[in-house]
Order: C-alpha cells, then sequence, then structure tokens
C-alpha cells in the first residue's frame, strides 16, 4: 500500500501550460487522474492527446516543449510495413521498450503508473490492451 500511494505522489502526467504574457510553453507534471479501463478514447485523451495530439498526429499543445518531437501515431503501421506494430506499442506503453528520444524520460512509463490507480492487474492489463487497440484504430487509412 505504501508503494501505490508513492506511486500516486510521484505518477505525473505531461500537461501543458502556457504563460500568457511570454508566449513561453512550459511542460508541467502533474498527478494522474483516473480514467476508466474500459474507455480507450478516454484514456488516450487524458494520457496521450497533451504531446501525441487528439488525432494522433504529434501536435499536441504539449508537443513544442518537449525536446524531441513526439512521433505521428498514425503513420506506425505505414512505417512497418503495413503491419501494426503492437508488441512494439504495447512495450513503449509499458516502458518495456526503451525509446533513445526519451533520454530524459518524457514519457511517462504508463504501465507503472495504471498499476498505481488499479490495484488489480486485470484493470492494469486491459488499460494497456485497450490502449494500443485504440492507437491501432488511429492508423491512416490507405
Amino acid at each position: 500500500m505504501a508503494l501505490r500511494g508513492t506511486s500516486l505522489i510521484v505518477a505525473s502526467v505531461i500537461v501543458i501550460s502556457s504563460l500568457c504574457l511570454s508566449q513561453q510553453t512550459t511542460v508541467e507534471k502533474v498527478p494522474i487522474r483516473h480514467t476508466s479501463p474500459g474507455s480507450a478514447k478516454e484514456m488516450y485523451t487524458a494520457y496521450c492527446a497533451a504531446c501525441h495530439g487528439k488525432d494522433g498526429k504529434g501536435d499536441g499543445p504539449a508537443a513544442s516543449a518537449l525536446k524531441v518531437a513526439p512521433p505521428d501515431l498514425t503513420t506506425l503501421a505505414k512505417r512497418n510495413n503495413g503491419v501494426f506494430p503492437r508488441d512494439h506499442v504495447y512495450g513503449t506503453i509499458t516502458g518495456q521498450v526503451p525509446i533513445a528520444a526519451h533520454g530524459s524520460k518524457d514519457m511517462p512509463v504508463w504501465g507503472t503508473l495504471f498499476r498505481s490507480i488499479d490495484s488489480a492487474d486485470s484493470f492494469t492489463m486491459m488499460r494497456l490492451k485497450n490502449l494500443t487497440d485504440y492507437i491501432e484504430s488511429l492508423q491512416a487509412k490507405k
């Protein structure tokens, strides 16, 4: 239980805040908020859209504040010979696949964060599968 409490405190989601006077973009880390593990769109909007954009094109409001631009998630299959790289996407979300561009770990390790908001592994697994499925649904049609 202490680990879970610590995880909630340490857990963060990248969120954008614009400073009106200076027009400078900054990234603020805030505690993860609970979403429905059954709603992939709700999870994507809450956890991914700030960087990857609401349509997955890498143009979210926080993207300009990152050291490396987030990838266009709608072209993952196209860049992988027409096959959606499910295992790679799943591994990236869980943090099992290291991403060189994430040297500073700008992208949170969602697998760990999802475990901090749902004590049951089945909910964590549901979140990871549903989010991967949602990203697959964003693939540009030929």
